[in-house]
């Protein structure tokens, strides 16, 4: 991705990936209910419903066919994402890009029948969860490089101050984020969701007895949200106090934070709730919300505080 001469833009085409990626949340909540109703066996024949492709839409059915049916839609706007890019995108690792998404999408599916027929194997399962995540990252990402901003090349917003980095310290949040899923996902597929019944308190003492695998996923999914949010907070000090003068960095650094606010008061009711289905559902994606602003706020970071030169040439 060295420096080229500016591409054209393709508003279509960018608006376009900015759709997919909304189509992409919304999949993700739709997964996210499947989980939080228990209707992951709802249906259990795949890729076919009870042997129809439009079955009785009734309990479980529901949500199981309707995950499938915005799959299926999220899969066919990923395909012609990848067509329109490899006709219309000039630049090769944007055409890579988005062919990477149509694998990962088509291997979402492949795991998502796995998952169906071998009745919820936590390990495919707990992939299938991250496989999403991942394949979110990537159109959020294909939103962003095809936008008009990124292809008329960013301004610089200074000299990389202070240690680390801030597109390194975005590179960390975004991983740290990434593997908080990683173990709410564990936590949502071994059933872990209410080992520890009390919140903030966990049986009533700050560290409990592990006498329970339960308890261990639970408690280090807490910790793990700490971490976050000591990270988110540090990202958005750096960014206020270093680069206050860049609304394209402050945005999203302050939704990012917002964003995790939110996310903890969901995971505090959640617990409190027993598990209610729907702020179970929207903790699970405003997480996945949470990690697209990261990874967007990581590139433009690197775009706009590149090492050694005055100006970013558009890749």
């Amino acid at each position: 991705m060295g420096p080229t001469a500016p591409a054209p833009d393709n508003v279509g085409l960018h608006r376009f990936a900015v759709f997919t990626a909304l189509a992409t949340t919304f999949l993700i909540f739709a997964g996210g209910l499947v989980t939080s109703t228990g209707s992951g066996l709802a249906v259990p024949d795949w890729p076919l419903s009870y042997g129809m492709f439009f079955p009785p839409m009734v309990g479980g059915v529901f949500y199981e066919h309707g995950h499938r049916l915005v799959a299926a839609f999220v899969g066919i706007l990923t395909c012609v994402l990848a067509v329109w890019a490899a006709l219309k995108e000039e630049r090769p690792w944007v055409r890579w890009l988005s062919i990477g998404a149509l694998l990962a999408v088509i291997s979402q599916a492949i795991l998502g029948g796995i998952t169906v027929r071998y009745l919820l194997p936590t390990p495919v399962s707990v992939s299938h969860a991250m496989l999403a995540q991942t394949f979110y990252c990537v159109i959020v990402s294909l939103a962003l490089f095809t936008s008009p901003d990124w292809k008329r090349g960013l301004p610089v917003a200074g000299p990389r101050a202070g240690a680390p980095s801030l597109p390194w310290l975005c590179a960390v949040m975004s991983g740290a984020v990434y593997l908080q899923l990683l173990l709410g996902a564990l936590m949502r597929h071994t059933g872990s969701g209410l080992a520890i019944p009390d919140f903030p308190l966990a049986f009533g003492r700050f560290i409990p007895d592990f006498d329970a695998s339960g308890v261990s996923i639970h408690y280090a999914h807490r910790v793990g949200a700490v971490a976050v949010t000591g990270i988110v907070v540090w990202t958005l000090v750096r960014v206020l106090s270093g680069y206050r003068r860049h609304p394209r960095l402050v945005r999203p650094a302050v939704l990012i934070a917002a964003l995790l606010s939110v996310q903890l008061t969901l995971g505090a009711f959640t617990v409190w709730s027993a598990k209610a289905v729907m702020i179970t559902t929207f903790h699970v994606a405003n997480g996945a919300v949470i990690l697209g602003a990261s990874v967007f706020l990581t590139i433009r970071s690197f775009a706009m505080l590149p090492p050694g030169s005055a100006r970013r040439g558009t890749a």
